[in-house]
């Protein structure tokens, strides 16, 4: 049995189905009502900044966890480098209390942007020695403790309204959201990083190229680097993987209109900064016999136990609950993803 999930980037454009901010968030909220309709198991959203794109995630999250009774609903990723983490932990524990305990939280790093350096426009700025990417791994550390919910401010003795004994913590407070925080993982070392932290991994389709191998036997490698890393670090829960794909079944003449003419069938080589190198992994498109074997072929996606379909939200609420609908009927069966 395997996760399958959707994962929207929320795109808007006034020359698409979806025109505007407002049809960018109704329609992942309509679409995630449809997701849970036909069996799928998660709704995620990825935090783009200074983009016509899904931005701030937790009002969005919050109506999707009220909106659902079953579904998880989550991020992969939102940017570390742009986040108080105080701030973050309210938010994340609100929306994960009105979602009755689904929320899985995938955050990162991040990646190129759409501005110059976005995150100093918030307010954030590398501490000596520190380079951005340090920055938000620091945010995440500072998140996951407050997630422990222990207490660590010292009480007014003239409080506005009673306070608990000892040390307060910030409030709401949602029991195991710890366990349900994911990293972003763009290299082997951030995975293994992320493992010792007791973090669940993300694995997009993109990753640094380490190797030269095809993009599917490095990131399972990574995979495979991340569950020993949890081992050693000897956590006690079984850890969740998941990677990302662009999946197409071809069924009706929607679909090989939009995806029959040959795409990206091979991996992509391209350079994140002048110093990476980063490998991007194929999309899926083809009639289902065919998309089953090759598949069947992905080693990452063997390894890993959820699997999020990146949509082309901008097509429309109908034809993404469509091509959901016809990786669940025609796809993950044969597979035994289900």
């Amino acid at each position: 049995m395997k996760k399958i999930g959707f994962l929207s980037f929320g795109h808007w454009s006034p020359q698409s189905r979806t025109r505007s901010a407002a049809d960018a968030l109704l329609e992942t909220i309509d679409l995630a009502q449809a997701a849970e309709q036909l069996g799928a198991d998660g709704a995620y959203v990825r935090v783009h900044h200074f983009a016509r794109q899904l931005a701030s995630p937790f009002p969005l999250l919050a109506a999707i966890g009220a909106r659902t009774k079953r579904i998880e609903i989550g991020t992969a990723v939102i940017d570390m480098r742009y986040e108080n983490p105080l701030y973050m932990a309210e938010d994340a524990g609100a929306a994960d209390l009105i979602a009755g305990g689904r929320l899985q939280l995938g955050i990162s790093r991040g990646s190129p942007e759409q501005v110059i350096d976005g995150w100093r426009y918030f307010g954030y700025q590398p501490a000596e020695g520190e380079s951005d990417a340090d920055m938000g791994r620091r945010h995440a550390e500072v998140l996951l403790d407050l997630l422990r919910g222990q207490g660590f401010a010292q009480p007014n003795p003239r409080p506005m309204f009673p306070n608990p004994p000892g040390l307060l913590r910030l409030e709401p407070y949602s029991e195991g959201l710890r366990d349900r925080i994911w990293w972003g993982a763009g290299s082997n070392a951030t995975a293994v990083w992320a493992a010792r932290l007791g973090m669940n991994l993300q694995s997009s389709t993109l990753k640094n190229d380490e190797t030269g191998e095809p993009f599917h036997v490095q990131q399972a490698a990574q995979i495979r680097a991340y569950r020993d890393a949890w081992k050693q670090a000897g956590h006690t829960r079984t850890p969740r993987v998941s990677v990302s794909r662009s999946i197409f079944p071809l069924v009706d003449d929607r679909d090989r209109a939009y995806f029959g003419r040959e795409g990206q069938q091979q991996d992509q080589i391209g350079y994140l900064d002048e110093q990476t190198r980063a490998i991007f992994g194929r999309s899926y498109a083809a009639e289902p016999d065919a998309l089953i074997e090759q598949l069947k072929a992905d080693e990452a996606i063997a390894e890993a136990d959820t699997l999020l379909l990146t949509i082309p939200n901008q097509l429309g609420v109908d034809y993404n609950a469509h091509v959901i609908e016809a990786i669940l009927t025609h796809v993950a069966p044969p597979l035994g993803w289900r």
